[in-house]
């Protein structure tokens, strides 16, 4: 397969140290310096292009490749606003498109996990729950589209909750994300419901980048010659 990589930071050289271990050819690497080749549509027979950078560049990226006919994974999150707008082009131009707020395997379990608990906590008025993530002081978005996507879950599997906030929330039917951006943490993410006996907690912790890569890797095999809009739960069957 012929991978084209949007952004070369951290995740990108990751990205690109897993996709050749798997056999796989990377045909495009664009980041700040050689962006006229995305604008031009320049991307040297990609199948699927990996695009990790920031909430700003992001959509426009996006854009310029399904417009280009290649498919797209996109792992950069906090870009909400334009996403109605990403999903009629990709469906317009009949390119695959997945997006996900974290492509770890190990998160993706998580949040079944996270959906199930909601759902056996729901109506328990003794016990608040609220979510904490831990990143690395180069993250941009705050909270992150991981934190935000745990939140959405429990507050759609769980009726005491109605929306969420950053930090400490004061009404009850708000969802507190405590986020701290703390050296170079690649991302830790816990779930606690607490009471006046007990807490119950579910925690994810990533040691490293690799899983996110691995993972993002994996997306980028399901989606090749695919058109449509997918998500990890696709991926990996869930």
């Amino acid at each position: 397969m012929n991978i084209a990589l949007i952004g070369y930071g951290k995740m990108g050289k990751a990205i690109e140290q897993i996709a050749i271990n798997k056999g796989h050819k990377i045909v495009a690497i664009i980041n700040t310096t050689n962006r006229h080749d995305l604008e031009s549509g320049k991307l040297n027979g990609a199948n699927v292009a990996i695009e990790f950078t920031n909430p700003e560049s992001a959509p426009q990226n996006i854009a310029h490749c399904l417009k280009a006919g290649v498919a797209v994974v996109c792992g950069t999150t906090g870009w909400n606003a334009h996403a109605q707008y990403i999903n009629d082009l990709a469906k317009a131009s009949e390119t695959g498109l997945l997006c996900a707020s974290n492509f770890s395997i190990g998160v993706n379990i998580f949040f079944e996990i996270n959906k199930q608990l909601a759902t056996l906590m729901n109506g328990r008025s003794d016990y608040n729950v609220g979510v904490t993530e831990t990143h690395h002081i180069h993250k941009k978005d705050k909270p992150g589209g991981t934190a935000i996507t745990i939140a959405e879950q429990i507050i759609a599997n769980n009726t005491l909750k109605k929306s969420w906030a950053l930090d400490n929330a004061i009404a009850a039917d708000t969802l507190p994300i405590i986020a701290h951006r703390v050296g170079e943490v690649p991302g830790t993410h816990t779930v606690t419901y607490s009471s006046a006996i007990d807490d119950i907690e579910i925690t994810h912790t990533a040691h490293n980048r690799m899983g996110f890569a691995t993972g993002a890797v994996m997306a980028a095999e399901f989606l090749s010659g695919k058109s449509g809009i997918y998500t990890m739960k696709d991926v990996l069957g869930l």
